[in-house]
């Protein structure tokens, strides 16, 4: 299946690693497998530092502090518009914070890569209808769905390092 994924960058806080922008494309690809999605999928990612992704928030949600990632899905109930040159639907826009991403990697103590993958992958779920924000068993599925995509690719939440490896 051939889904096309478009990433800018758009900060200049936070230099993009080698490799970050083929796990996006990687990450997509797998929420769009596992969901088994059928048809091309057209998704537009972001990146953008603390201050625009604050004002964003701001704009969209109200809440004006910087967030780590927002998810602006295109379609409703499964329906998407279509790019008439390729028939592939129009998923939506996810905007990640570089800066932030940087900052929870650190919190959480695991890689930058393995963050960005996480809020790639949990953008990619509400750009597909899923919704986690009233809590319940829709935030646990999707909490669970979002653990098997990223254990798919190879990036489960609990990784354990032998002495050598540190």
């Amino acid at each position: 299946m051939s889904h096309k994924v478009y990433i800018t960058n758009k900060q200049n806080t936070v230099k993009v690693p080698s490799g970050l922008r083929i796990l996006i494309r990687r990450s997509c690809h797998a929420v769009l497998e596992f969901e088994k999605f059928e048809g091309p999928a057209e998704i537009s990612v972001t990146f953008v530092d603390n201050a625009e992704i604050a004002e964003l928030n701001a704009q969209y949600r109200n809440k004006p502090q910087p967030t780590d990632v927002l998810s602006f899905p295109l379609g409703e109930n499964g329906q998407y518009d279509r790019n008439p040159e390729t028939g592939a639907a129009l998923l939506g826009d996810i905007v990640i914070s570089l800066e932030r991403a940087v900052e929870q990697a650190k919190l959480y103590g695991h890689s930058l890569q393995r963050e960005v993958a996480f809020l790639t992958v949990h953008s990619m779920f509400h750009l597909l209808g899923y919704d986690h924000e009233a809590g319940g068993l829709e935030a646990v599925r999707m909490r669970e769905k979002e653990e098997a995509a990223l254990i798919q690719l190879g990036l489960p939440r609990t990784v354990s390092y032998s002495p050598d490896q540190v």
